[in-house]
């Protein structure tokens, strides 16, 4: 008899995932020789390398990714139970491991935070910022509860409850002469130097389409992976972004960075709370996110 313990394949996913020994022991919560100690005894017990080792770098082994997917699925059947051995008891108490965009994540959670902590003290919330196709692919393996991001998703196995628009302004240079008589319509040749996130965020796909009839400057040399290094960008004169709402405070008060309006109607994204269709935590989803409603007004005029 193998013998695979829980504990093992809990360290393994996280290896996959990180593909790095201490970022996984950190994702596990655990010491990097616990976990290094716990996928040796896996590979002995299993009688095959799963990991090669290679310096700082950790590539699966062809064993390891066929066995990937059926530990993802034990492991999500395993949290099933565990949340399913919750029901009748309160809500917003226990683990709960909450997903959301960058884009989101430094504007939203200093206000959410706290209101939580006031109200559910006795709810551990454990967060993961990342991009959209990653928080999709946790929720539905199981290893996020619910994940907040900004819609379409178009997801089959995922339910969405609107949480509130946010609508786009266009950071620019203080002192442009393209930008001196906003509003700024979207089919603006200045829209030329827009700057985009890399691929994978939701914003850059956003920006596309807010301004769709100009052909915006490909980002790939620049590599920007946050709103903040765009901004930074913006200030020094190298083009414009697109911002959200909720960032347009924290960017206006930026050294030779001004916020422009676009032409009414105002594009907008709609930010919502996600969860996958299984209804085993869905109460905590629903507080959540009626939570977060109730304070959206507060964030976007902060």
């Amino acid at each position: 008899m193998i013998g695979l313990t829980v504990r093992q394949m809990q360290y393994f996913d996280a290896l996959a995932q990180a593909l790095h020994f201490g970022r996984a022991a950190k994702l596990a919560g655990v010491s990097q020789p616990a976990l290094s100690a716990q996928i040796a005894e896996m590979e002995e017990r299993l009688n095959c390398l799963l990991f090669e080792r290679g310096g700082k770098t950790v590539r699966m082994t062809d064993e390891a990714l066929a066995l990937q997917p059926r530990i993802e699925r034990i492991l999500a059947d395993i949290r099933d139970v565990e949340t399913t051995a919750r029901r009748g008891r309160p809500t917003m108490e226990g683990r709960f491991r909450l997903g959301i965009i960058p884009t989101v994540a430094p504007y939203l959670l200093p206000h959410v935070l706290p209101e939580l902590k006031k109200h559910y003290p006795a709810l551990q919330l454990e967060l993961r910022e990342a991009v959209t196709a990653s928080l999709v692919e946790d929720a539905t393996s199981g290893r996020l509860d619910a994940f907040i991001a900004a819609l379409p998703l178009d997801q089959p196995a995922i339910v969405t409850e609107g949480l509130f628009p946010d609508r786009f302004f266009l950071a620019v240079p203080a002192g442009d002469p393209a930008f001196a008589s906003p509003p700024v319509p979207p089919e603006s040749p200045a829209l030329e130097r827009l700057m985009l996130l890399e691929e994978g965020h939701c914003l850059r796909e956003q920006a596309l389409a807010v301004c769709g009839n100009v052909r915006p400057v490909a980002m790939a040399s620049y590599g920007a992976t946050s709103l903040t290094t765009l901004l930074q960008m913006v200030t020094h004169g190298l083009g414009v972004t697109l911002v959200p709402e909720m960032a347009a405070s924290a960017a206006g008060v930026m050294p030779d960075l001004k916020i422009v309006p676009f032409q009414e109607p105002m594009p907008q994204r709609m930010i919502c709370m996600a969860w996958r269709k299984n209804k085993v935590r869905q109460n905590e989803c629903v507080e959540l996110a009626r939570i977060i409603r109730g304070l959206n007004r507060a964030v976007l005029a902060a």
